[in-house]
């Protein structure tokens, strides 16, 4: 097995966004101030992340994804071809008002059945195609400042694929099939550029698996005239064309709940996905929420392949009550029942800021919960 995919503490990649690296945008934003001077406030405070992360222990570190307002725009910020605009700080702010913390974030109906997770889908303008490898560029910055290994954070083609308006786009692509390829296509080209830098851990963001156990969003996908089984295979055979040929960076992929201000987007265990997705996809790790009982429990975890590592994501980025080590153990132990000991690793149920917003906790309270990790790990496997 890979080193990097043996690691037992984990990172799941974005953090909270310091006060003075979000003014600095907004700045930006307002037209206050220049790209050159938002990307020196930028380097300064993924230094002092990437210090934060090292000294803490964890074994692989990220920039904090402090280049990016969401998780996603690591795709939508360097393709070509969607019809959309620009978005700001501040739009990301308006998303999440009058949400409440812990509850399920109700995304206003705009075409979406009530509820779900995936609103404003997009149409595109012309086929998609990579106009900037924005990843590339952010792991570059990271790898000249990091003494420990850097991994890189990617939205996954499910996600986007639920995210594309095809039904208005069928001028440009005849279905999602089409599309599909297309995106496969861009990731592999946004993959080669990360490798050739140097990256040896990538890490696939899939929050859109969770679709599949979530009634909402299977009944939104029905009424869009989707077969949701069909979808499903669809994102495994696109999950594993793009990584296919990369035989010596480890890959990671990450499954969650939805993680927005402390709110959460989807509910269901992993039960009726979990043999296809840890059979099918040719993944090293496994990254799973499991912070709370939406997830389920431990049992889908027998179907884990020998020389694959699940990651249980125990300790919530959404809360800033402090789990305790005892506890994380006991879970592992339980997982351990099903998946051997040694083929489990443990992390942050999700990252602490999937956009620029961030969950509802302070640094200090992100900071103990990362040496919470490490710490457990260590007394874990040693």
């Amino acid at each position: 097995m890979k080193e990097l995919a043996k690691i037992r503490n984990d990172v799941v990649g974005s953090l909270l966004r310091p006060a003075p690296l979000k003014q600095a945008r907004v700045g930006y934003d307002e037209g206050k101030i220049s790209l050159e001077e938002l990307r020196q406030t930028e380097d300064r405070h993924i230094r002092d992340a990437v210090k934060l992360q090292e000294e803490i222990g964890l074994s692989v570190v990220t920039d904090g994804e402090y280049r990016r307002l969401n998780f996603q725009d690591s795709f939508g910020e360097s393709v070509a071809g969607f019809d959309a605009g620009k978005p700001t700080l501040s739009f990301y702010e308006k998303r999440v008002e009058g949400g409440s913390p812990l509850q399920r974030w109700e995304i206003p109906d705009q075409g979406e059945q009530k509820g779900t997770a995936v609103a404003q889908r997009r149409p595109v303008a012309r086929k998609i195609s990579l106009a900037r490898n924005l990843p590339m560029e952010e792991f570059r910055y990271l790898q000249r400042v990091a003494h420990k290994p850097g991994k890189v954070a990617l939205i996954g083609p499910d996600r986007i694929s639920q995210r594309f308006d095809w039904q208005n786009s069928k001028p440009i692509y005849s279905g999602l099939d089409e599309f599909v390829a297309d995106v496969v296509k861009v990731e592999r080209e946004i993959i080669r550029g990360l490798v050739d830098a140097g990256c040896r851990y990538v890490q696939i963001d899939a929050p859109g698996y969770t679709a599949y156990v979530d009634p909402p969003s299977l009944a939104a996908m029905r009424a869009r005239g989707e077969d949701p089984k069909e979808n499903f295979s669809r994102s495994l055979k696109a999950d594993n064309a793009m990584l296919a040929g990369y035989d010596d960076v480890t890959f990671g992929i990450h499954l969650c709940r939805g993680n927005q201000r402390s709110m959460w987007h989807r509910e269901g265990s992993y039960d009726d996905i979990a043999e296809r997705l840890l059979n099918e996809l040719n993944y090293d790790r496994f990254l799973f929420e499991y912070d709370t009982p939406r997830a389920g429990g431990f049992a889908p975890l027998r179907f884990l392949p020998q020389g694959k590592v699940i990651v249980l994501g125990l300790v919530s980025t959404k809360v800033p009550q402090l789990e305790s080590i005892d506890e994380l153990k006991r879970r592992i132990e339980q997982a351990a029942k099903f998946a051997p000991l040694d083929q489990i690793a443990i992390s942050p149920q999700c990252g602490f800021s999937s956009d620029v917003v961030g969950n509802l906790i302070s640094d200090d309270e992100q900071k103990r919960k990362l040496e919470l990790v490490v710490e457990t790990a260590r007394q874990v496997w040693g």
